[in-house]
């Protein structure tokens, strides 16, 4: 085994990844079908309007998309955010944003295998949630340590399923429209029913989020990738892109099925996380529930497998700098995988994921808090391309390198503002274990770790 070399090439990480294979990583984090656990909420949330939830959600993430093309391009290094903030703004924001973006890889990972142990269980009743979460940690955790190609090849074949199955349900849920028509308005999905409201939407883009965290962890594999920044960049604007167009098609159809008014589903908080598949039941058919949830229960686990890599390469850059224990910086030269890094993130992720999987609240625990460490480190994302393009050096795009940036901010902020009580205070207490462990470590890095 050797420590990787500082240009990511000799001795490291090996460019194997084209184009195709960083959207895989990407849509596989998301998940195609990734508003199915949430439609229900965003329903009720938004009265009805949970297609315009997605179309805003798409538009606020696209500003970060662009925030990241443009910082991938400019420090072309394995860390994404981390290395992006450091970059941009400096040893002690780089960190943070590092740090904070790091609750999510680690916790985003935890409530996909959880998710994937429920649906499983389901499915299979006579085996435990725990054991199939702990299961689908396992065998995924096997394939990252394989080699990255494998486990490319293996999301893609996953991928594909997934896919497959929403063009069913697209088609399906076509054809029972043509036949017998909307149970709401064409229109409502976008304009609500019983009145549109700005505040309602915006509130229900706070939970919207959750869907398209993970798109970000293709810029980590950038000294993995054939190409490298000008692949990255183009797969990470492309794949959020195509997200939010499966996102707006898949819960516009589900919304014109939905028998039940938003109202309804508002006064029944415990049918929210069902009303997907309770849709897709009524208006369609059994067999297309069952289809739909088995092709969730195995692609939440792949979406973890994603996000366990992504979380292995951000300790893996975090260690390479000195800002986490060296010994997460070291490479495995038969698969060049980092593999201590990739096992400490299964690690933590199997230890969350197999508490949450041992209580009934678990779920709901986990996903009340996996969106404000990304958001956060979102905003200094931003800010890193006003640091880096306008404040470092000559930029000729003045639009596009402090205007986004600062409309990025604002939309965060917004968001985060509506975030749940539990996830702001979640987010304030892993801020300051965030900024202990920086102060501590100010004299041991040459004194430039300080805000």
């Amino acid at each position: 085994m050797g420590r990787v070399s500082d240009d990511g090439e000799s001795g490291g990480l090996r460019r194997s990844l084209r184009v195709r294979d960083l959207m895989v990583y990407g849509l596989l984090f998301i998940a195609p079908m990734a508003p199915v656990g949430v439609f229900g909420v965003l329903d009720a949330k938004s009265h009805g309007a949970v297609a315009a939830v997605y179309l805003v959600a798409t538009a606020a993430m696209g500003l970060t998309a662009v925030s990241y093309a443009e910082m991938v391009r400019a420090v072309p290094r394995t860390g994404s955010v981390f290395a992006y903030a450091r970059a941009g703004l400096g040893e002690g924001p780089g960190f943070v944003a590092g740090w904070m973006v790091l609750l999510d890889y680690l916790l985003i990972p935890a409530v996909a295998y959880l998710f994937s142990g429920i649906a499983l269980h389901s499915l299979v009743p006579g085996v435990s949630r725990w054991a199939w979460t702990v299961l689908a940690v396992l065998v995924t955790t096997v394939l990252n340590l394989v080699g990255v190609r494998l486990a490319a090849r293996v999301g893609f074949a996953v991928l594909a399923v997934e896919i497959a199955v929403l063009a069913v349900f697209v088609v399906a849920a076509t054809v029972v429209l043509a036949q017998d028509g909307a149970q709401r308005g064409w229109a409502t999905p976008f304009t609500a029913v019983g009145g549109f409201s700005p505040t309602a939407v915006i509130s229900a883009v706070s939970v919207a989020v959750l869907s398209y965290l993970g798109f970000d962890a293709i810029a980590t594999f950038v000294e993995e990738a054939v190409g490298a920044s000008a692949a990255v960049a183009r797969a990470v604007l492309w794949c959020l892109a195509l997200a939010g167009v499966l996102f707006v098609l898949q819960t516009y159809l589900a919304a014109v099925l939905e028998p039940d008014t938003p109202q309804q589903l508002a006064a029944d908080p415990a049918g929210q996380g069902s009303a997907f598949y309770d849709t897709v039941e009524t208006g369609v058919g059994h067999w297309l529930h069952v289809l739909v949830a088995a092709s969730k229960a195995v692609g939440a686990a792949f979406a973890a497998l994603a996000g366990q890599a992504a979380a292995g390469r951000l300790l893996f850059a975090m260690g390479r700098e000195g800002r986490l224990p060296r010994a997460l910086a070291v490479v495995e030269g038969r698969t060049a995988v980092p593999r201590r890094a990739l096992l400490t993130a299964a690690v933590i992720t199997l230890a969350a994921a197999g508490w949450a999987a041992s209580r009934d609240d678990g779920l709901d625990r986990l996903t009340s808090v996996v969106n404000v460490g990304a958001l956060t480190a979102f905003a200094l994302l931003h800010a890193s391309v006003i640091g880096w393009y306008t404040l470092q050096r000559h930029s000729p795009h003045r639009l596009r390198h402090l205007v986004v940036p600062l409309v990025g901010i604002a939309v965060i902020v917004a968001v985060l503002v509506e975030a749940s009580p539990t996830a702001q205070l979640v987010g304030m207490g892993w801020l300051a274990a965030g900024l202990l462990v920086l102060a501590f470590q100010g004299s041991a890095v040459g004194g430039g770790a300080s805000l």
